[in-house]
């Protein structure tokens, strides 16, 4: 991609959207074409298609989409599968019907089966039944991979795919009830801590084993697969380690400076036992993340208290 390329960044405000976009101003692309809900609602295709018409990029990261973490998943399946089926399909196809030079389509680990072999490695897509809990929106990403793998197939196009593992940073969403493991973890133990609580209670076991990314380090896998990577089959983005979630509560909570007891509440479901993703295919590409857990949630919590206090 030359510097003054134009590059549209589909869902800029968003976690992954947020994160693509500083790496590129970093990188020094200044044609960057970004677009609120407000201004193109992705899931409309006739607002897609005059967007595209209007001002037809040359590449397009697609990172919109509508996410959450289990109990989201599980309250608002509907909207899970609607949101994201409607906005990948619109993006994709127009990218196609104007000649974008390439897209990169942002999926989920979550693709994987339930009991998927560990580390899980790309060719195991299909190999298996979802995870009860985020089948819908499994299922709309899976349909998106295979959205550019028909595109490239049948119009020559180059749409790659890239799946990675749970992420966090800032720009997270924090809500209370629809956020993921790691900012209502962050969320949590901030609270207990301004207001002097003994104890926080963790929905699940404590047992599944989940592995975390730094949602800076993806966006720089992005901007490296964007230039070295143009096969059809998907390729995972992680770190290749995982810990159990007992054990990522507590990095948290020192992170945060909560000091009281944790205690686990299995009545809410644990999802998936394990999720590794097997980063062998991107690690010979030559690329490896660089932030360590310890250091991403330090950060990730700063960014959280300054938000707070910008909201004040």
């Amino acid at each position: 991609m030359e510097k003054s390329t134009k590059i549209f960044v589909a869902g800029h405000n968003g976690l992954v959207g947020g994160a693509i976009t500083r790496a590129l101003k970093k990188a020094g692309y200044d044609n960057l074409i970004l677009r609120t809900r407000a201004e193109v609602d992705l899931r409309e295709q006739a607002a897609v298609a005059a967007f595209f018409a209007q001002d037809p990029p040359d590449y397009v990261f697609l990172s919109a989409a509508k996410v959450g973490g289990i109990l989201a998943n599980s309250t608002y399946p509907a909207e899970f599968i609607y949101d994201n089926l409607m906005i990948q399909t619109n993006v994709i196809h127009q990218a196609y019907v104007h000649k974008v030079k390439k897209l990169l389509f942002l999926g989920s680990s979550c693709i994987y089966p339930k009991l998927c072999p560990q580390p899980m490695k790309e060719e195991y897509l299909l190999d298996g039944k979802l995870e009860p809990t985020n089948e819908p929106y499994a299922v709309a990403k899976i349909a998106g991979i295979k959205m550019c793998q028909s595109y490239n197939r049948q119009y020559g196009t180059c749409f790659i795919s890239v799946m990675p593992t749970n992420l966090y940073g800032p720009g997270d969403n924090f809500h209370p009830r629809d956020s993921h493991v790691i900012p209502a973890l962050i969320r949590r133990f901030h609270e207990a801590k301004v207001s002097g609580a003994e104890e926080v209670v963790i929905w699940g076991t404590g047992s599944p084993q989940r592995e975390f990314l730094y949602v800076d380090d993806l966006a720089d896998a992005c901007l490296f697969l964007m230039e070295h990577y143009d096969e059809g089959e998907i390729i995972n983005v992680g770190v290749g380690r995982d810990l159990t979630i007992a054990a990522l509560a507590r990095l948290v909570a020192d992170a945060v400076g909560f000091t009281g007891r944790l205690t686990f509440d299995p009545g809410y479901p644990d999802g998936t036992p394990r999720k590794l993703l097997d980063v062998s295919r991107l690690s010979r590409l030559g690329w490896q993340a660089k932030t360590p857990l310890k250091e991403g949630l330090a950060a990730t919590y700063k960014w959280f208290r300054e938000s707070l206090r910008a909201q004040k």
